[in-house]
Parts: C-alpha cells; sequence; structure tokens
C-alpha cells in the first residue's frame, strides 16, 4: 500500500525553485541582507551593536539625520568575478540600509563608531539632565 503524503505549499515552493535553477543556473535568487542588531543603554549612552560580517570599514556609512540614526552598506564583489572562474559563486554583493529613532535624551552629535571582527559597535552618549527650573510668569 502507498503511503500517502501530506501536502505543503513549501515542498511545491521548493520544487518551483529547483526548477527554475536548471533553467536559468546562474540566475542567483537571495534574501535581502540585514545586520543583525543589539541596543542597549547604560546611564551615559546608547549603544547599538551591528553584526556585518564580511564588510570592510570604508563600504559602511553612518548618518544622523533628524534624531534618526541611519547606518548604510554597500560590499562589493565585482573585481573578484572578472578575475576568478568559478564553479560555485554564493557570496554576492549585498547592500543595507538600517535606521532607528534615537531616544530624545540621546546627543546624535557626539555619536563615536568602532569597527572590528565584523562588529560596527556605535556609541550615543546622553545629554546632560539639567535640572529643573521655575520660570516666573510676568503680569502685563
Amino acid at each position: 500500500m502507498p503511503v500517502l503524503e501530506r501536502w505543503t505549499p513549501f515542498r511545491d515552493l521548493e520544487l518551483m525553485e529547483q526548477r527554475m535553477r536548471r533553467l536559468f543556473p546562474n540566475l542567483i535568487v537571495s534574501p535581502a541582507f540585514t545586520p543583525a542588531t543589539d541596543v542597549y543603554e547604560t546611564t551615559e549612552e546608547v549603544v547599538f551593536e551591528l553584526e556585518v560580517p564580511g564588510f570592510e570599514q570604508q563600504e559602511l556609512a553612518i548618518e544622523v539625520i533628524d534624531h534618526t540614526l541611519v547606518v548604510k552598506g554597500e560590499r562589493k564583489l565585482v573585481a573578484e568575478k572578472t578575475e576568478k572562474q568559478f564553479r560555485l559563486h554564493e557570496r554576492l554583493e549585498s547592500t543595507f540600509e538600517r535606521s532607528f529613532t534615537l531616544p530624545v535624551e540621546a546627543d546624535g552629535e557626539h555619536l563615536t563608531a568602532t569597527f572590528g571582527k565584523g562588529l560596527l559597535t556605535l556609541h550615543v552618549p546622553k545629554l546632560a539632565h539639567s535640572t529643573p527650573r521655575k520660570v516666573p510668569i510676568e503680569q502685563i
């Protein structure tokens, strides 16, 4: 007696992908790269840690625009492609852009960044809290 398999839509998608790869072997479809990010806060600063393996320092850019932190990366492998005859080529050119709204107390003007071993770390100091003061109201 034959064993009946349960139908799953994922199996059909996998079969379709396999057929597409046979028809178009040079077509590479990959998901967009989004660096894994941890954000934590201390009493003095907000810290962002982004995993960007395979990126070089010069391929990364950081901006602060209207209290929004924007981190961009662009990795190109064009030079390698022209010099090598690949049997298998899975490392692709990658671009990403991540945006984070900074907390109100964050001082984006004095942000610092470090990069090493595929980890981009951003330190955003907090503004010094001013002591509340009473404002007198004048009679007109």
